[in-house]
């Protein structure tokens, strides 16, 4: 258990134990909460069982992701690792965004070829 958290603080660039155990807590406390507001939020959408695994997908990605997001940076400005925090939402920031363009990539390119079929 050590290792692994002398690995996290090496590769956080984090100064202690304590600072490792911090920032695992705020993970842990921004995704429970992240949970609730899921949970009240796609009742307000009057999502049920019946309802589309791709509609929930969408409100997935839509609603819990961004929620995460800013939880995340409230929870770690409150405990006082505001500068970590950033850092950490902007890199997840630019892999959510490279993810993106490669999904859009993805669609135009078969966009494209299924317009070609058709004429």
């Amino acid at each position: 258990m050590n290792k692994l958290f002398n690995k996290l603080k090496e590769r956080w660039e984090l100064e202690s134990f304590w600072h490792v155990v911090l920032v695992l807590f705020i993970f842990s406390i921004s995704g429970m909460s992240v949970l609730y507001i899921r949970k009240y939020a796609f009742h307000w959408l009057g999502f049920t069982a019946q309802t589309s695994l791709w509609e929930e997908g969408v409100a997935w990605i839509a609603i819990v992701v961004p929620s995460y997001q800013l939880l995340f940076l409230i929870y770690g400005t409150l405990l006082g690792q505001f500068e970590f925090v950033w850092e950490f939402a902007k890199n997840n920031l630019r892999r959510l965004k490279k993810v993106a363009q490669k999904v859009t990539s993805v669609i135009n390119r078969q966009t494209k070829f299924n317009n070609d079929n058709l004429n």
